[in-house]
């Protein structure tokens, strides 16, 4: 009796990593993002100028950390159902799920920031959200594009007229949720949007085409408004609370008269700086990260041989951004800080070939690995088991 050979793995993963189930472009994106990040930490760069392609490496700076919350959104879709909206009865191993998930990311995330470095670790941001978003998961798509909407044009006029209006308050709870590097109430938009994605079939072509249309279109309105505001300088608006005060409230008045809440409320409007939070950076930066995540599915077909070290990188973004942090770490000392492109360079390189080797020997990353295996044990779920049954969005 003849015995068929199996081919070595490196031929067999060439054949059939980035396969369905499995969406390669989503995978490519994710891989964008990594090395977009660890650009925003190490890299030198220049001012951008759409004219001189030499500073677009600037581009790097706030995208790549939205283009990774938008695809946090998308993976929080596919994860519970795809298309297909989780029934009731599968809602209370999901809750466990995610919330396993997050608590591993999440201190993942802390571990990382007790190393001292410069960078501002996204993962306890992103482990929160796999929680904050549990009310969520059974939200129609058009839903969860509305509460996106709401919470890009209206949040960060509103927050900063609070801000404000309570003079600036400082607190950990206050930075983690309205006003530091990631605020949840800003970021929750990317992921809205980026959950709607994935329950639309984001692999199909012609939802990448629509939402490369919609994610251009976002751009002109977004940089358009933050060159409007750039411009015309708008600015002090604080007249509005003008007005005779209260002998008692002299004092609060200066010193609200000092926070300036007309212009603060103008300035958020029109803030298209990174992680300025403005509602011009969120609707041009959403529409960036959309337009890569479409470009990335439409183009992992023709180009899938040449972007599967992208993909393999993007398998495992939690180790992989893990390992940049532990490498700027070992460089840098504890509070050091340093930026060279050179580093930069020889991060993705060694990134993507290592990420390739694993996928290629081993297949899920190992933090990866941990926050399945974590999630599973809270929800008593069987690994391999399909954890989720439900009705189809477009049925």
């Amino acid at each position: 009796m003849s015995t068929v050979s199996k081919p070595p793995p490196a031929s067999r993963w060439f054949h059939e990593f980035g396969r369905a189930p499995r969406i390669l472009g989503l995978d490519v994106a994710r891989g964008l993002a990594i090395l977009g990040m660890a650009g925003a930490h190490i890299g030198e760069t220049e001012p951008f100028d759409p004219f001189d392609l030499s500073t677009w490496t600037d581009l790097v700076h706030g995208r790549s950390s939205i283009l990774f919350a938008v695809l946090a959104g998308v993976s929080i879709a596919l994860m519970t159902g795809r298309s297909v909206l989780p029934d009731p009865e599968r809602m209370p191993s999901l809750r466990l799920q995610l919330i396993g998930r997050g608590a591993v990311i999440f201190l993942i995330g802390l571990a990382l920031e007790m190393l001292n470095t410069p960078i501002a670790v996204i993962l306890t941001l992103y482990g929160l959200l796999y929680v904050a978003v549990i009310p969520f998961l059974r939200w129609q798509p058009w839903k969860l594009l509305i509460a996106a909407g709401i919470l890009a044009l209206a949040a960060p006029a509103l927050l900063a007229l609070l801000a404000a209006l309570t003079l600036n308050p400082t607190g950990a709870g206050v930075s983690l949720v309205l006003y530091g590097s990631y605020p949840i109430t800003a970021w929750l938009a990317f992921v809205f949007a980026g959950m709607a994605l994935g329950r639309l079939r984001v692999e199909k072509l012609e939802t990448a085409a629509i939402t490369l249309g919609a994610g251009v279109g976002l751009m002109v309105v977004g940089y358009g408004l933050g060159l409007v505001g750039g411009v015309t300088r708008l600015g002090s608006g604080a007249a509005i609370f003008g007005g005779e005060p209260a002998a008692g409230w002299s004092t609060y008045s200066d010193a609200l008269a000092a926070a300036d809440p007309g212009g603060a409320v103008v300035r958020a409007i029109f803030a298209v700086e990174p992680h300025s939070g403005g509602t011009a950076e969120i609707l041009g930066s959403g529409g960036f990260a959309l337009s890569v995540i479409a470009l990335c599915v439409l183009l992992s077909g023709p180009l899938r041989a040449v972007l599967l070290p992208l993909g393999a990188l993007g398998s495992m973004p939690l180790s992989a951004y893990s390992v940049h942090v532990v490498s700027v770490a070992l460089v840098a000392g504890p509070g050091g800080f340093f930026s060279s492109n050179a580093f930069w360079l020889a991060t993705a390189v060694a990134l993507l070939l290592a990420t390739t080797l694993w996928s290629i020997l081993f297949g899920r990353g190992p933090l990866e690995r941990l926050v399945g295996w974590v999630a599973s044990r809270m929800a008593a779920v069987p690994p391999g088991r399909p954890v989720i049954t439900g009705r189809r969005v477009d049925s």
